[in-house]
């Protein structure tokens, strides 16, 4: 754990989150990514994962949401209840569930939307647009196809090059196995593998699908009902049982776990 802390790059320290100055989404949640480093934020439907993202990003408010308790830290730099740009210029960019291409522009213009924000010349700018390509070959056949026109894989692979065309330095992924055919997850989660490698950007990942985000990860947090219930790196929790049982459905037998068996786990609350 201090291993972890150390050098942090983004840190969250035990945050509530509160919409409609009602209802509370997150209780106490903390967790941090170190400089260079892959980390997975994972949970099932309603743990409160995307609304962690938001709450990084500065998307909280025009959903009328804030932190009511707690900070977040990225860079050194105090991001609670900031806007969204602030949080870009400093180099934090998102990609949303669900990808969200312009269906309209083309593949190409895509990805040159996401340079809109940059101010270090033209000449670095398109070096970068060329890498996009290289790391996404499957874009590099359908430049001037419609995004709209593109398969669920092909548009997340635009978003996320559009994203690392904002040069970031920490990249966040909501969801992005969602929807997709087995082999474009795989795909998809070794060209988030390569990014992190060959251009050295920090990922912190939010994932359902926990079997390949612990592949790929460093160091991982488990979410439920708005918490923190478990955490460590994601070797260990690739072999905890738990883990196995109740977010990769493998029982000691070999077997799958109902879902009438994993609502019996949610009431048990074995890590709450």
């Amino acid at each position: 754990m201090d291993k972890q802390k150390s050098g942090s790059l983004l840190e969250v320290n035990n945050i509530e989150v509160v919409y409609n100055d009602i209802i509370q989404v997150l209780r106490g949640v903390s967790l941090h990514v170190t400089q260079g480093g892959i980390v997975a934020l994972l949970g099932t439907n309603g743990a409160g994962k995307t609304t962690t993202l938001r709450a990084i990003s500065g998307l909280l408010k025009p959903e009328n949401g804030y932190i009511r308790d707690g900070y977040i830290k990225f860079a050194g730099s105090d991001i609670t209840n900031v806007l969204g740009t602030q949080v870009v210029r400093l180099g934090a960019i998102m990609v949303p569930e669900g990808r969200r291409v312009f269906k309209h522009l083309t593949v190409e213009e895509n990805i040159r939307v996401g340079s809109i924000t940059r101010k270090d010349g033209s000449q670095k700018i398109h070096a970068d647009h060329d890498k996009m390509y290289d790391h996404f070959p499957r874009l590099a056949k359908i430049t001037n196809r419609l995004a709209g026109y593109c398969s669920g894989g092909e548009q997340q692979m635009i978003a996320i090059a559009r994203a690392l065309m904002a040069s970031p330095v920490m990249l966040m992924l909501d969801e992005p196995s969602l929807g997709l055919a087995p082999l474009l997850v795989k795909e998809i989660f070794e060209n988030v593998q390569t990014i992190n490698r060959e251009l050295g950007t920090t990922i912190l990942v939010v994932e359902q699908n926990a079997k390949i985000a612990l592949q790929v990860s460093d160091y991982a947090y488990i979410m439920e009902s708005g918490k923190i219930v478990l955490e460590g790196p994601s070797r260990e929790l690739k072999n905890n049982p738990d883990v196995k049982e109740f977010y990769m459905g493998i029982t000691q037998g070999g077997g799958r776990k109902s879902f009438k068996e994993v609502k019996s786990y949610k009431r048990r609350k074995r890590w709450m």
